[in-house]
């Protein structure tokens, strides 16, 4: 999968940038299935480049839901950006979906660097941005589009995408139920 076809924020990113600083900078880890990337009140160790697998964001209701927030595939990056940079709790879980090979870098690191190294500086503040305007669209969408236009974009930008998620995921990150999705599959 091309990484602009889903999370629309590489589109502004210097994706060079990011892929190189994990691969170089980083260590090559492995993550089972079912296994955390990050977890939900812990402060994210890495910014991690995905050489394999794919990952979900999770966020939790009070009554423990969870909601599937984000997805990743193989060839982005995975990371509680930017708060993980800065030493902040996560709000979120991400959890391997597949088997990943990740390229970990230290958020700790990156984050002490960002005060004295003006492109690093540039190049999170663009990431940013970028990372607000793809949440922004994402959560105008759930109050303006119908669930049937936001699955149809959905299949649009990636139609393989239930090789990859389970429909229980894809119902979550559309904010409707797994039945809902099933009907909307088959009309």
């Amino acid at each position: 999968m091309s990484s602009s076809n889903f999370n629309t924020y590489y589109e502004n990113i210097d994706h060079d940038f990011w892929r190189e600083l994990c691969v170089e900078q980083g260590v090559l880890r492995c993550y089972d299935k079912g296994e955390y990337f990050i977890e939900r009140g812990q402060v994210g160790r890495y910014i991690g480049f995905v050489k394999s697998g794919t990952l979900k964001y999770v966020a939790y209701g009070i009554d423990g839901s969870e909601s599937v927030v984000g997805l990743e595939f193989e060839g982005e990056f995975v990371a509680d950006f930017p708060f993980s940079l800065y030493g902040i709790k996560s709000r979120v879980s991400i959890v391997a979906v597949t088997p990943c090979e990740i390229y970990c870098a230290s958020a700790r690191e990156i984050g002490m660097r960002i005060k004295s190294d003006a492109e690093l500086y540039r190049v999170v503040a663009e990431t940013n941005v970028a990372l607000f305007d793809t949440t922004y669209d994402r959560y105008i969408n759930l109050h303006v589009k119908s669930a049937q236009e936001r699955y149809n974009e959905l299949i649009e930008r990636y139609g393989d995408i239930f090789s990859y998620f389970s429909l229980k995921d894809i119902a979550s990150f559309l904010n409707i139920t797994p039945t809902h999705l099933s009907r909307l599959r088959k009309s």
